[in-house]
């Protein structure tokens, strides 16, 4: 297979490197171009082609699933692969909805990124066996949405950080926001899902799997 021209999108500049270099190494891109925020990565794909965007969820300026959508407006044929610590039952389905051919872990192996890739700048999709389950699940429900499934991107976010115990101004900084806007996601995600405090969105959220109580949550 050619070498690919990847476009890296992730916060953390340790991950970038590694990743790059990995893909440098194996032979897997000709070229990895990088870019640490939302905006730069839709500045970059506006000047230049990639056969591939590799793109993180937590982004310091925007929702890494508004980026995807935001790529595939500007340019629908360039396939986009989710890259997160999230796990694939919390984001995938939203991912899949929005554009994106395929979600990987960041807890994945050398050898599962490689082919995952390779497969996706190919033109097919990647579904891990998380992700085929998290789409299993979607599906039995019989087109009836979940309480949490009606809310936008960023009130979900915001659902799974307050459930992990992050107070407003923890979030507000997380997601380069105001508190007073993180608020009103608080407010219109208790009025969707019929929930009433924060300890309600709590259980509901352990209940259902949406969060793991761990720190790497936050990539």
């Amino acid at each position: 297979m050619k070498s690919l021209r990847i476009l890296l999108v992730e916060d953390h500049a340790v991950v970038r490197q590694g990743v790059r270099q990995l893909l440098l190494d194996r032979g897997v891109a000709s070229d990895v171009a990088e870019a640490e925020t939302g905006g730069e990565a839709l500045a970059a794909v506006s000047k230049h082609a990639f056969d591939i965007v590799l793109l993180d969820i937590s982004l310091p300026d925007m929702n890494g699933v508004e980026v995807l959508k935001r790529v595939k407006r500007k340019v629908p044929r360039v396939p986009v692969m989710m890259f997160s610590m999230y796990r694939e039952d919390q984001y995938a389905v939203r991912a899949l909805k929005a554009g994106a051919s395929g979600y990987l872990s960041k807890t994945v192996d050398a050898a599962q990124m490689i082919a995952a890739i390779q497969q996706v700048a190919a033109g097919r999709k990647y579904v891990s066996p998380a992700m085929a389950e998290a789409l299993a699940d979607y599906v039995s429900f019989d087109g009836e949405q979940m309480p949490h499934e009606k809310l936008s991107d960023r009130e979900y976010q915001t659902l799974c950080m307050l459930a992990s115990g992050k107070r407003l101004t923890d979030i507000a900084n997380a997601l380069s926001l105001s508190v007073k806007t993180v608020s009103v996601y608080r407010t219109r995600l208790l009025e969707k899902m019929k929930l009433n405090n924060n300890a309600e969105l709590t259980f509901y959220v352990m209940s259902n799997r949406l969060v793991d109580l761990n720190p790497a949550m936050a990539g």
